[in-house]
């Protein structure tokens, strides 16, 4: 049993850290959600998500994880025998595959070596090669949590634009938004799946589908059954501020809260913010002399880390010695990497003494798991966060100090 002294450090990369004030904001009695009340509730978080995602058109917000909400993208578009094009880029893209493959989809998956975001390249091949346009959708993880490798889907999106295919454009940004750059309707993003968990800083609960006029305008024809993920009838009840079952109504008090969290700090310091977490762990990483699971800079997640070990050494045993001797919690390595890789997650609320915490941790275990690296990791991420709190100075205030 692991003696709880001060606050437990959550380090994996979802469920994150769930601000005080947030906490707070979810500590409501019970109300009537038919009421005049809740409405406005539920207008304000209606409009609120929107601007998360940088979209004029409806978000669809249900009672559910992001595994619902990536059903949702489905069903509500996609009918049995509808052929997708999607790209194996870790453990998350894996499993809504599996779920497209329940549904009965015909589904291509573009392999990867887990270790890089999607080949948009190849993406763009199969799609003008697609000359029939039998391919209905193209299905893409923006932020892979369990590689920490970045799909860029303005990238994808100018793929499908080169080659003049009409095919629905849908993002996982589970654990994409709130922590990297998203534009929902800039980028031609037709379906973005989103979980409350991740950078929305809540708990899990609440599942997000962001749509665009296309993608309604498909959800319209297609014939494939749903109830409970029923665009349509989630759309028409929002109108009126309110949902066509009983909401998640203290994860909506919630959610009004993280809204306002985030847009105080302004979501271009939040991206940069997690941009210069990012920097600061992979130069621990670099510092200690262990490999990065992702390969390619042009693909590094701000949100989280993926480190591996040493061939011959158990990444789950150094997890277990943390845990146990700092009461810090890491992410597994899933998959392909079970038992060879860690994830330090950077995502959400956080700020650099939280890292630096984490950091510390993370190079004390090492020492006590035995595991070969160099020292210094955490003096080479110090190095970077006090080079970028410098820089974000003004002059005459650095020389002051």
């Amino acid at each position: 049993m692991t003696l709880h002294t001060g606050r437990h450090f959550l380090q994996i990369p979802g469920p994150t850290n769930v601000p005080d004030r947030v906490l707070r904001a979810m500590d409501m009695p019970n109300m009537d959600h038919r009421g005049p009340e809740f409405a406005e509730l539920g207008h304000a978080v209606l409009a609120g998500i929107k601007r998360i995602f940088r979209t004029k058109q409806p978000v669809i917000i249900y009672p559910s994880s992001g595994t619902g909400a990536w059903e949702a993208a489905i069903v509500n578009t996609l009918s049995p025998g509808d052929k997708v094009l999607m790209a194996e880029t870790g453990q998350f893209a894996v499993l809504w595959r599996n779920m497209a493959d329940r549904f009965k989809l015909d589904v291509e998956f573009l392999p990867t070596d887990w270790r890089r975001g999607a080949d948009v390249g190849q993406i763009e091949a199969k799609l003008a090669a697609d000359r029939q346009h039998t391919i209905k959708a193209v299905m893409v993880v923006h932020n892979e949590t369990s590689t920490s490798c970045v799909t860029h889907p303005l990238e994808v999106r100018k793929a499908l634009d080169r080659a003049k295919h009409p095919a629905l454009f849908m993002v996982d940004t589970i654990s994409g938004l709130a922590s990297l750059e998203y534009e929902h309707d800039a980028w031609g993003i037709d379906v973005s799946v989103c979980g409350s968990q991740k950078g929305m800083m809540l708990p899990a609960g609440l599942g997000f589908n962001a749509i665009s006029e296309k993608a309604l305008a498909a959800s319209k024809t297609n014939r494939g059954m749903r109830s409970y993920w029923d665009w349509a009838e989630m759309i028409a009840n929002n109108k009126l501020g309110t949902f066509p079952y009983t909401p998640a109504t203290n994860l909506l008090f919630a959610l009004k809260e993280a809204i306002a969290m985030l847009e105080e700090e302004g979501l271009d310091n939040v991206f940069a913010r997690h941009i210069r977490h990012g920097s600061a762990t992979r130069a621990a990483v670099k510092a200690w002399g262990l490999d990065l699971v992702c390969l390619d800079p042009h693909c590094y997640s701000p949100a989280l880390t993926a480190v591996m070990v040493p061939e011959g050494h158990d990444a789950d045993a150094l997890r277990k010695v943390v845990l146990e001797n700092f009461d810090m919690s890491l992410g597994a390595g899933l998959g392909k990497i079970k038992g060879k890789a860690f994830r330090i997650g950077h995502i959400g609320h956080l700020n650099g003494l939280m890292l630096m915490g984490t950091l510390a941790g993370v190079e004390m275990g090492l020492d006590l798991a035995n595991i070969p690296h160099r020292s210094g990791g955490v003096q080479a991420a110090m190095d970077v966060l006090k080079a970028r709190d410098v820089a974000s100075v003004p002059k005459s205030k650095v020389a002051i100090a």
